[in-house]
């Protein structure tokens, strides 16, 4: 082990709380859609900051517009209006079907605002006593208390955290009679993602979003959609639901937006953007002028150079050679599932030491719910690079057995 990484960790045990489970890796720059450690040694990314920088790291033109923007303004509060953050909102909306979008700092905080507005929307709009969230298990939704709430998952990410706000359900993925027995009179809306990253990579079927979009018709309640991590180009659409041909009350956005700098986003339509008043919810970083400026140039660079049409052809692309090595690995892998580069390829072996042994090969990933490889790689990934993976897997897989 490298003395100047032990000196790191040891330096961090010293200063930060320890709440992260850190890869056994410290990166000291990044170039396109690979990562190098403090020794030079070239990594692979195929997390790419967990699906945010999508446009690759370190680039240029985004540092151009980055500092050419320093250079103006970095910030002066919402109490004033920016022109930046209104270009950033022109081609945002223009992308989707919605009317109005309120920018924040994080997935968390867009989400924190979806339920926020959906709770204030019934109450001061629709005058109905209606505040309570359903959502799915396994779902992620964030990690402040309500959004925490939210989220359903049970384990470390929720304990010593009691009493959790009132006011959310959860239901078990994909069963709409558990669903449709969830919804009350104080039902406000429903909250889901298309695919659980999270959770797994766990698509929703399609006939189970219809179903959902129905029901929320059926009872008068909002649909909200959490693209924090499916939006930006990532699944092969600009935005996730638009796969599933629906139309979100409210959805949000953040991760990929801003391509790594802290940015997230609620977007809604005209009818619930009425939920909203001066002075009914707000944040004084939200939207700055450099952030705006970034994730400006971010979607324009996403929308004129089709981002998700390449998403959509390098994970067909990663499925068929995953789909091989299922053919040449025998009841090693599972299955394979998601939508464009957001892709999860289920292990039936050990999936820890499989993880591992993708990193000690120069790959990096994520290992969600402990036996799903979840690639999030750049948009910009190359074949070459995808095949690179594929081929240290096929080498790993050789040397674990199967599971029992």
């Amino acid at each position: 082990m490298n003395h100047n990484f032990d000196a790191m960790v040891k330096r961090e045990q010293s200063l930060l709380c320890n709440t992260y489970g850190r890869y056994p890796l410290a990166v000291s720059r990044a170039k396109g859609c690979r990562l190098y450690d403090l020794d030079g040694r070239e990594y692979l990314d195929f997390l790419s900051g967990i699906a945010v920088c999508s446009l690759g790291h370190s680039r240029e033109d985004l540092a151009d517009v980055m500092a050419e923007q320093a250079r103006k303004l970095v910030h002066v509060s919402n109490l004033f209006y920016q022109e930046p953050q209104l270009d950033l909102a022109e081609r945002l909306l223009a992308t989707c079907a919605a009317g109005k979008v309120f920018f924040c700092n994080s997935g968390a905080e867009a989400n924190e605002g979806a339920i926020k507005l959906a709770r204030r929307y019934m109450h001061r709009v629709r005058n109905e006593d209606r505040h309570e969230i359903i959502t799915l298990e396994k779902s992620f939704h964030g990690r402040t208390l309500s959004t925490l709430t939210a989220t359903g998952q049970t384990g470390p990410i929720k304990d010593g955290y009691d009493p959790l706000p009132q006011g959310f359900v959860t239901v078990p993925f994909g069963n709409i009679n558990a669903l449709r027995g969830a919804i009350g009179a104080n039902t406000a809306a429903i909250m889901i993602e298309m695919i659980q990253g999270e959770g797994g990579v766990r698509p929703l079927p399609s006939d189970y979003a219809a179903d959902i979009a129905a029901l929320c018709r059926e009872n008068g309640l909002l649909l909200i959609v959490d693209e924090v991590q499916t939006g930006m180009c990532r699944t092969g659409r600009f935005w996730a639901h638009q796969h599933y041909g629906l139309i979100p009350d409210i959805f949000t956005s953040a991760k990929a937006l801003a391509n790594g700098l802290p940015m997230g986003a609620v977007l809604c339509s005209d009818e619930v953007a009425k939920g909203f008043t001066p002075g009914s919810h707000a944040t004084t970083f939200g939207g700055g002028g450099v952030v705006s400026a970034v994730a400006a140039r971010v979607v324009e660079i996403m929308v004129g150079e089709k981002m998700a049409e390449r998403a959509l052809e390098m994970g067909v692309y990663a499925r068929t050679q995953a789909e091989g090595l299922m053919v040449r690995h025998p009841g090693k892998i599972a299955g394979t599932r998601g939508l464009g580069l957001l892709f999860g390829i289920e292990l039936s072996c050990d999936g820890p030491a499989v993880w591992k042994g993708l990193l000690e090969r120069g790959m990096v990933c994520n290992l969600a719910q402990g036996k799903v490889l979840r690639l999030v790689p750049p948009l910009t990934i190359e074949k070459d690079d995808i095949k690179a993976f594929m081929n240290a897997l096929d080498e790993v897989l050789a040397t674990v057995d199967p599971a029992a």
